[in-house]
């Protein structure tokens, strides 16, 4: 399964850098990995959350190449129990031979465009987490999904 997972802005938060990296490394031993950062919008303060997220639309979009599978983690996604998101993502790459591409937007959100443009929403829960937490929380079950495919006992289900 080929990955990309892309992020718009840095991470803040040392904590959270260390986490990103934990499981960005051991995911490598399970799929093509790679991660792309976005930069942030220059100015916001002068821009309105609409046109905030139309420019971070427009960055996201040049990314996205005809042949990929666009998943948004987004408020209004399908909630998954990790053995869910396991199952999904076995299914998914047997029907689909190009890139996924799991996104996480700035604060706002996604513009209208990209939501146009996206094959599937995911929820990682009912609760609001801010988007760079959801980063680690993302990219570690992306993990355990990959370590239960492979009957690994990471995932002590």
């Amino acid at each position: 399964m080929k990955v990309r997972f892309v992020v718009i802005g840095k991470t803040a938060f040392d904590d959270l850098k260390v986490g990103e990296q934990r499981y960005q490394s051991r995911l490598i031993h399970y799929c093509q990995f790679e991660r792309i950062d976005l930069p942030d919008i220059k100015n916001p303060k002068a821009l309105s959350k609409a046109q905030i997220k139309e420019k971070e639309g427009q960055l996201l979009l040049e990314k996205v190449q005809p042949t990929d599978f666009l998943v948004l983690l987004d408020e209004n996604g399908q909630q998954f129990s990790s053995e869910q998101l396991a199952s999904w993502i076995e299914k998914k790459q047997m029907q689909h031979a190009g890139y996924f591409l799991f996104v996480i937007g700035g604060a706002y959100g996604f513009s209208d465009a990209v939501y146009q443009r996206a094959n599937f929403k995911i929820s990682l829960s009912k609760m609001t987490f801010s988007h760079q937490m959801v980063r680690m929380i993302f990219l570690e079950q992306l993990y355990r999904a990959f370590s239960i495919l492979k009957g690994e006992p990471y995932h002590h289900a």
